[in-house]
């Protein structure tokens, strides 16, 4: 916590969020020692707290308040009036100290979408080299590739770990092998082990706060980082007629409850993430004239786009009781394996609680038959052509169109059951294994939906007052891309499939359904669709009049396209490129 006199005197950078792209630009900016900066974060610094750094215990994260914000959605209209749980991280850190550690490249095609819709500069090419030094790269030996035929891997590149051999062979079998293509660089399509943000020496989890933020870091004399504090708006000069309002500072409430401002000499850069980004800028005064004046804040800068043009990924879990005697997580609810695996872990780092093992594989459009044929996707797109509305909507098509264009699904192979109950309040409620006997799961995610929700404000007061709306599938192209992903599963888990000989040969399913038409997917879909908790585009990075926002924003909210994969290293990419714009 800083000190009242550390307050005093204004700093050169403002940084509001202390999450995954927040401490990375504190760390690239305080490298001149020049230059003062201060980080600003809700949360605590949780960098030492195991259920943080050990890996296997990721899911016992979510719904707890000290650990994540946990936002409901408003309900759903097309998934039954459901209600989906987005969890955001509230500590040190954010997100990244409580996601998955998947850490995959997105394709080449939807970020030159970037480029197109007047973000000049920011093409695939130019944005490349950063996402070779956003990490550090370990290795497999040469006896872990061939033990597990990693045969695609390009050191060149980055590094991965030995996938699941069955995942990979029933990819190879449905036309769908990776080969020689390394999934990192922008253009392979196939099944593919993820790579994991897993310190492998330590064998704990490797985040923003742990890789950005080391002690080396925090003992810099020109960077100050505030934790437990909220940030409730950003104060803005209106004083000069001929120029527009200019950021200033930031008004805060520390965990006592006491409201502070803090000056910016530069520039006040929010970092707060697609949903609390603009929740900020609102709360600010800069947004939709009616949603300010009804929560009674001043209106400073009219822009009806503030956190409209919300994307997320969309995915929906299946999952399959796997024959006797093949492993899966689910043991893990026998308490005694469980004790046996904690104890395995804290005396010698070894075991599953120290690794990630889930695998991947990048799909393009599909349907129960096979890869979908170029002229049935144009005939698809041609039927809902009243639904592609907008600019980035036709690029969209153009690269999903595309004989090698951008991959529709990422298909993950998941070693435990998941379950949807009728209420649940957080995603761990997903991830209990509560049916008997050991289920392995298939999910599919839509990897560029044109579906575009909102995030308002519910209050003038910050914190948890905002409503997220993501409108899943309500562009109804949506719900048709989706429904063909979702009965390519059951050519995936078939008999025939190294996968599907896993399975137990009549075994239960989750739901207990076979998507073998499509209205049976589209039940599947409406019961089993969440979010991936990809949430981008709110604050989109574009000239105002074609929807960008006024202050500098650097995280997710940005995102002009939804990138394809797990958006992390898009997320640790975009800062690294955004500290020499900055500079």
């Amino acid at each position: 916590m800083a000190s009242p006199k550390q307050l005093d005197a204004p700093y050169d950078y403002i940084i509001v969020g202390g999450g995954t792209a927040g401490l990375v630009l504190a760390n690239r900016l305080s490298e001149d020692v020049k230059v003062r900066v201060i980080v600003v974060e809700a949360g605590a610094d949780r960098t030492a707290d195991p259920l943080v750094l050990t890996p296997g215990l990721v899911p016992a994260l979510y719904g707890k308040d000290e650990y994540d914000w946990n936002f409901p959605s408003v309900p759903q209209p097309s998934l039954n009036n459901r209600r989906i749980f987005q969890p955001r991280g509230k500590m040190l850190g954010g997100s990244s100290a409580l996601n998955f550690m998947m850490l995959v490249h997105p394709n080449k095609h939807i970020i030159d979408g970037w480029a197109e819709l007047e973000n000049h500069g920011r093409d695939y090419k130019s944005l490349s080299p950063y996402f070779r030094t956003f990490a550090t790269s370990h290795l497999p030996s040469e006896a872990a590739k061939k033990v597990v035929g990693l045969a695609y891997h390009d050191d060149a590149v980055t590094s991965g770990n030995g996938p699941v051999q069955a995942w990979f062979d029933t990819f190879a079998e449905l036309g769908l092998d990776l080969k020689a293509d390394d999934p990192r660089n922008g253009e392979a399509v196939g099944a593919f082990q993820n790579p994991a943000t897993i310190d492998p020496a330590t064998k704990t989890r490797s985040f923003a706060a742990s890789a950005y933020l080391t002690p080396e870091v925090l003992n810099r004399p020109n960077l100050v980082v505030m934790t437990e504090t909220l940030v409730s708006k950003v104060m803005l000069d209106t004083s000069s007629k001929d120029k527009e309002p200019v950021a200033v500072g930031v008004e805060v409430v520390t965990k006592e409850g006491e409201k502070k401002v803090i000056k910016a000499a530069r520039e006040v850069i929010l970092c707060a993430g697609a949903l609390q980004s603009p929740q900020i800028l609102e709360l600010s005064g800069i947004g939709d004239r009616k949603i300010l004046e009804k929560y009674g804040i001043q209106v400073v800068i009219e822009n009806p786009n503030v956190g409209e043009g919300t994307q997320d990924h969309p995915i929906v879990l299946q999952s399959f009781e796997v024959a006797d005697g093949v492993q899966s997580g689910d043991m893990l609810r026998d308490p005694a394996v469980m004790q046996a695996l904690m104890k395995m872990y804290q005396t010698t780092r070894d075991g599953p609680l120290g690794q990630s093992n889930i695998s991947g594989a990048y799909v393009p459009m599909v349907n129960d038959l096979g890869v979908l044929p170029m002229d049935d996707r144009k005939t698809l797109f041609e039927s809902h052509r009243s639904s592609l509305t907008s600019k980035s909507h036709g690029i969209q098509r153009a690269a999903l169109e595309k004989e090698k264009g951008t991959p529709a699904f990422q298909y993950i192979l998941f070693p435990t059951q998941a379950n949807i109950p009728e209420n649940p309040t957080c995603l761990t409620d997903f991830l209990v294994p509560v049916s008997e006997g050991n289920f392995i799961s298939v999910f599919v995610a839509l990897h560029h939906p044109f579906s575009r929700g909102s995030v308002h404000i519910t209050s003038s007061e910050p914190g948890r007052n905002l409503e997220w709306d993501p409108k899943f599938n309500d562009n109804p192209l949506d719900g048709e891309i989706l429904v063909g992903g979702v009965q390519f599963v059951e050519k995936i888990i078939a008999p025939r499939t190294a996968l599907g000989k896993m399975l137990k040969p009549g075994g239960r399913r989750l739901p207990g359904m076979v998507a073998d038409t499509p209205e049976k997917a589209r039940d599947i879909i409406r019961q089993r669709l969440v979010s991936l908790f990809h949430v981008s585009g709110t604050c989109a990075m574009l000239p105002r009049e074609n929807g960008g926002v006024g202050l500098r924003v650097v995280d997710a909210s940005v995102f002009t396209l939804e990138p394809s994969g797990n958006i992390q290293s898009v997320c640790l990419e975009i800062k690294q490129e955004l500290k020499l714009r900055t500079s």
